[in-house]
């Protein structure tokens, strides 16, 4: 086919109108896809209709969910803030939310805001693999890590006080007749900086207190079952917004939104 003159001059607009689509879902204050399912958005409403306690080994707390909605400290709106005195002292497993849907591959975006130095939360993809936010700590269990398996990628971090997003794909594990054949993977922009690609996940840490499979042959033991998107609570003000997730079926975790 042919491009008529006029086609041709409109091809610069298409892509940059294309480009700036891609870079509006990712990094702070990304806009919400059509196709995407609302996880946070700063209502209670929305946190008990999507959300429940996670109650594992540990749980102590009880519904309803005990964490906050509070005012957005940076910009307008209001945030979830990960306020459970179940979880004083750093107890994990205590009072962990995590969605009432379960999900296999998908897109996760999720922003968060330390309020305080050493601020501790994290991120399960699936209720199994946790995406670290740690503030201070630049090592495999620092910010941003693929926890235990990569080095923070604490270069794209935005420091305490300042909020941050990633933008993950995740393609769950494969199993044939039972079996493990092909282990999850994982790809992610921190700040709109891409700092994973395609990493391979190879156990569930943490234990049983940490989530589903924990328990199993030392976390080795991943099932084929889906799982929900788990925000964890630690005793630390980490704060939570515009938290949202599309369905994917991945070859790879590969993803590049900006393409």
């Amino acid at each position: 086919m042919r491009l008529t003159p006029f086609a041709l001059s409109l091809l610069p607009l298409i892509f940059v109108t294309a480009w700036s689509s891609a870079l509006a879902e990712i990094g702070v204050s990304a806009k919400v896809p059509s196709d995407a399912e609302i996880l946070l958005d700063g209502s209670r409403e929305t946190l008990d209709q999507k959300w429940t306690y996670w109650k594992g080994p540990r749980f102590s707390s009880s519904l309803p969910i005990k964490w906050k909605i509070v005012e957005d400290p940076v910009d307008t709106g209001t945030v979830v803030m990960t306020d459970d005195p179940a979880a004083a002292g750093g107890k994990y497993g205590t009072a962990d939310i995590v969605t009432k849907k379960k999900y296999r591959d998908f897109r996760l975006h999720v922003e968060f805001l330390v309020m305080k130095p050493g601020g501790n939360s994290g991120v399960y993809l699936q209720n199994r693999y946790e995406i670290q936010v740690l503030d201070g700590d630049k090592t495999k269990h620092g910010m941003g890590a693929v926890i235990n398996r990569t080095e923070s990628p604490y270069h794209a971090y935005n420091g305490t006080g300042k909020w941050n997003a990633y933008d993950i794909t995740f393609r769950a594990a494969r199993f044939k007749d039972g079996k493990l054949v092909e282990k999850p993977l994982v790809s992610m922009y921190f700040n709109g900086k891409k700092v994973h690609e395609n990493v391979t996940i190879n156990k569930v840490w943490g234990g049983p207190n940490s989530g589903l499979d924990g328990g199993n042959n030392n976390g080795f033991g991943i099932t084929d079952t889906p799982g929900g998107i788990k925000l964890q609570c630690e005793g630390h003000d980490v704060r939570y917004r515009n938290v949202w997730i599309k369905e994917l079926d991945l070859k790879t975790a590969d993803t590049d939104f900006r393409e």
